[in-house]
């Protein structure tokens, strides 16, 4: 049971201790020792890693798990589950080029429809979730197949095809193109856009999770939702906003899908929903809420990068990767259970 005064008290004894100890409690301790490892292992095995001109790329990768393993990590500190995540990217991608194509319409129409749709997603998903009981994990895996099933039927009615037509062509596209999908030069580092998104919803995130009210409300929600609400924290509204969040960062990853590759296969996404619980779970978070870390979720996904990236540039089987993400996994899990077991007795 976590509450209010309990989040301050605690707060109270954290802010007490040596550095040393504070540091070592945090919950991304674990992912930034895994992370500094990582790096160490490829930089020795694999010389393209070395190279200073790949750290845009390792990054793109990281960037592109990090969009939405910040809002996934934020939805499982306050106890939920988002399965839909992978799957929503892509139905805000489609949505936007379908509407835009079919139409005729300013590519700009179609991006904010595609807000509209993405964020309404996930108020869906907290409205029906808060409105049955259910777990969210029920809910969000039930939206996951409705919306799978959607991606492919609407495409294939729209165009004939399994993906959406290519829009490059259309008015407004360029425009959208630089919000979305360009890219800036730091010497001989290219880093796409999206490496900024991530880390402004990294900062943003984690000062919304450690410096706000709504922050203790997240913490309160996913400690007991009963014991949150007693203390007057508006349970409903901050899991639906959550949820919306999630939605969010949902369009602004399938945004940059679209325009930067300007189509859309309506069967992508599917999986991807478990690489950002396991970023957020490398990152600290407990898969029983009311604990974890932003930062460390943003740690987990470049984790993804520099081991994705790392293996092929090491020339290692490549197949070997999923095996990877379940040993982090399970050793993150073990991790996260002592560090929060070692913070609560201090």
């Amino acid at each position: 049971m976590t509450t209010i005064t309990e989040l301050a008290a605690r707060d109270d004894r954290v802010a007490s201790r040596p550095f040393l100890a504070r540091l070592l409690s945090r919950p991304e301790v674990g992912s930034l020792v895994a992370a500094v490892v990582i790096f160490l292992l490829f930089m020795a095995v694999a010389e393209p890693f070395r190279n200073v001109a790949n750290i845009g790329t390792i990054l793109y990768g990281a960037s592109t798990i990090g969009i939405m393993a910040v809002p996934v990590a934020l939805l499982m500190i306050g106890g939920e589950f988002d399965l839909s995540a992978g799957v929503a990217v892509t139905t805000a991608g489609l949505s936007g080029s379908l509407l835009a194509w079919n139409f005729g319409l300013n590519v700009w129409v179609g991006v904010l429809f595609s807000l509209v749709l993405a964020v309404a997603i996930g108020a869906f998903n907290g409205w029906l979730l808060l409105r049955t009981g259910l777990p969210s994990f029920l809910v969000t895996l039930g939206t996951f197949f409705i919306l799978q099933g959607v991606n492919l039927g609407v495409t294939r009615l729209a165009t004939g095809n399994v993906a959406s037509a290519g829009i490059n062509d259309m008015s407004g596209f360029s425009s959208a193109q630089a919000v979305f999908g360009s890219e800036v030069s730091i010497g001989p580092v290219n880093l796409k856009i999206t490496v900024l998104y991530w880390i402004l919803l990294t900062v943003v995130g984690a000062y919304v999770l450690l410096r706000t009210r709504i922050g203790n409300w997240i913490f309160a929600v996913g400690g007991d939702a009963a014991a949150a609400r007693a203390v007057g924290v508006p349970v409903r509204a901050t899991k639906v906003g959550l949820f919306m969040a999630a939605g969010f960062c949902a369009w602004l990853s399938g945004m940059h899908l679209l325009f930067q590759f300007n189509t859309v296969q309506s069967g992508e996404g599917v999986g991807k929903e478990f690489i950002f619980i396991i970023a957020a779970v490398i990152g600290g978070c407990l898969l029983t809420g009311g604990y974890g870390s932003v930062v460390g979720a943003s740690i987990g996904a470049l984790i993804f990068g520099m081991t994705q990236l790392g293996i092929n540039y090491a020339g290692w089987n490549p197949d070997w990767f999923r095996t990877f993400l379940g040993v982090m996994l399970l050793l993150a899990t073990i991790v996260n259970l002592y560090v929060k077991r070692r913070a609560d007795l201090r």
